[in-house]
């Protein structure tokens, strides 16, 4: 069965005559009469009562034709919600992004875009990297926003902030009064490390790799909010970016003395996956506000 079989249905029934809906639908009414028979023959009734051109509906035919007109109602409902969704004017946007980033970058982001372009709406999924990743890999997030670290061959990247990350201990530690450090100084302190699956995570094992200079964890936290919260209590240090979600009492945020300690934070999405006009538009946006 046929989308156009079903079209064709409605306007034979609509008009009663087969040579005005053929006219009407811009076919030969032969071509008609096989489409409204092929479709009669898939059913197994006939729809119609005939009287040369002239045709009426019977009761399979009118039964048929109330369950026809809603079913074409929906398709074009859906078809109007689609392009409701990816219009870049009026389209929704869905993103992952990690849960630390909900404090201060991404509402900011969503309120400045939405003053240019007031209409889009966002879908937003925050969680640890591994669920924001399975968030862009299942396609129920278009991007994620998330460190350069994680990202795979299948992925393109853009650059959207760039956030210095400082040596944080409390503010009673020896430490607390320096204008700077060198990471070698924290040889043989307590360290307050990160778990797999929070998305700082590889951007500091790999600057460490980069210094051939290896800390032992005393304690590995799930997120950077735990993290700040163990440094406070005195139980170690650590190296973090200074967003809003991080700024306790008691924390002391120390410059690096070693350059590149930088945690670049950006937009990834997948080569092979659809993007909708209104994903490409916001990735294009960022891309130059990033600039």
């Amino acid at each position: 069965m046929e989308l156009t079989q079903l079209e064709y249905f409605l306007t034979v029934a609509r008009l009663q005559h087969m040579t005005m809906a053929s006219k009407a639908l811009n076919i030969t009414q032969p071509a008609l009469s096989h489409a409204i028979a092929k479709l009669e023959t898939e059913l197994g009734v006939p729809l119609f009562e005939r009287n040369g051109r002239n045709v009426e509906l019977n009761r399979y035919g009118k039964m048929f034709g109330r369950w026809v007109e809603t079913a074409l109602n929906n398709i074009q409902n859906g078809i109007q919600e689609i392009e409701e969704w990816s219009n870049p004017e009026t389209g929704v946007i869905h993103i992952s992004y990690l849960n630390i980033l909900g404090v201060d970058l991404v509402p900011s982001m969503v309120r400045d875009y939405q003053v240019q372009y007031p209409q889009v709406r966002f879908e937003l999924y925050q969680g640890d990297h591994g669920d924001i990743d399975e968030y862009l890999d299942k396609g129920t997030a278009d991007m994620m926003i998330t460190s350069r670290e994680t990202t795979l061959d299948n992925h393109e990247w853009i650059v959207i902030r760039k956030l210095p990350l400082f040596i944080v201990v409390s503010a009673d530690h020896p430490f607390a009064s320096r204008s700077s450090l060198s990471l070698f100084e924290l040889s043989g302190e307590p360290f307050v490390g990160l778990k797999k699956n929070c998305g700082l995570k590889a951007t500091i094992t790999s600057r460490f790799q980069h210094t051939n200079f290896e800390l032992a964890s005393t304690y590995d936290a799930e997120d950077l909010i735990t993290v700040a919260g163990f440094i406070k209590a005195g139980l170690g240090v650590s190296v973090l970016p200074q967003t809003l979600g991080l700024m306790l009492d008691g924390l002391v945020w120390i410059p690096i003395q070693e350059e590149g300690w930088d945690w670049e934070v950006g937009l990834k999405w997948r080569k092979d996956r659809y993007l909708s006009p209104a994903a490409k538009r916001f990735i294009e946006y960022m891309d130059t506000a990033s600039k």
